[in-house]
């Protein structure tokens, strides 16, 4: 395996970064996960945009979006797969100990593993924990993920794959790595990112391509949805045939069919969909 640190291809053995990096002392770090197939990498253009507006969330400094383009393009040429996800991380950079940062500039990480084909459904959970939709990382992907790596945990413990929070006002909001959709009286409808939910590339193309709207959503609206699926960048459009105990159809619904084909449909014809 040949990884990206800091201007260049490392193996896996000497790509190294300080025990002092930000990234690992308090989680001062921004991220993105970019899917790759066959060695050709999915929405990068929007990856990379997310990515500097993470960053500029955090105060940190824009990242070369060349640099990082050139980096993806490097580590997905050395490191060669039929499905593969690449992950984009940029940091703080060597700092003192503490929540100050350094002077010595940030840290750019990227590396490749290979990747399945999710399953057309899958079951989720709800956890009692809020995300806060008024917190200063609200919306931003940032290696501040330990309470992701709690609530997945509990998923997996329930025999699911993820797992939903609600905000602090009890509204739907995210998954741990997902938007959620849920078909209401035949509608398709989104939480808004004022909910504090990531701004999601895949939930954005599916809005697009799909017509669905956002809107403001109690978490109770998952026991009344006819149909519910999941987005992101490693599973597309995901069916979910159980939330918590309620079960709903064993095969995607006939509003999450369509999502998932026109989402195929779209992404094979055009690799780089930029915003308008």
């Amino acid at each position: 395996m040949r990884i990206w640190v800091n201007g260049g291809l490392r193996d896996a053995d000497t790509a190294l970064v300080s025990v002092f990096d930000h990234g690992l002392t308090v989680g001062d770090g921004v991220f993105e996960t970019v899917k790759a197939t066959e060695g050709r990498p999915f929405a990068l253009t929007r990856h990379i945009d997310r990515l500097a507006r993470s960053a500029r969330g955090l105060g940190l400094p824009d990242p070369d979006h060349d640099e990082v383009r050139r980096a993806c393009e490097a580590v997905l040429e050395a490191n060669p797969m039929p499905l593969g996800r690449l992950r984009i991380t940029y940091t703080g950079g060597f700092s003192p100990l503490g929540s100050d940062r350094g002077d010595k500039g940030p840290t750019l990480v990227v590396a490749a593993a290979e990747a399945k084909r999710r399953p057309d459904t899958t079951a989720v959970i709800t956890v009692p924990w809020t995300r806060n939709e008024r917190g200063a990382l609200a919306g931003l992907k940032t290696t501040s993920y330990a309470e992701n790596v709690v609530a997945l945990a509990r998923a997996h413990e329930q025999g699911a794959s993820e797992a939903l929070f609600a905000n602090t006002v009890g509204q739907l909001c995210e998954g741990t790595g997902s938007n959620v959709f849920v078909v209401l009286d035949g509608q398709l409808y989104t939480p808004p990112l004022s909910s504090g939910c990531l701004a999601g590339i895949t939930r954005a193309l599916t809005m697009d391509w799909t017509g669905a709207l956002e809107a403001d959503l109690p978490l109770d609206a998952l026991d009344r949805a006819e149909e519910i699926f999941l987005t992101s960048t490693t599973r597309d459009v995901q069916a979910v045939h159980r939330v918590d105990s309620r079960e709903l159809s064993p095969t995607p619904g006939p509003l999450t069919a369509k999502a998932m084909r026109i989402f195929e449909d779209h992404a094979a014809a055009d690799p780089d969909p930029r915003v308008p």
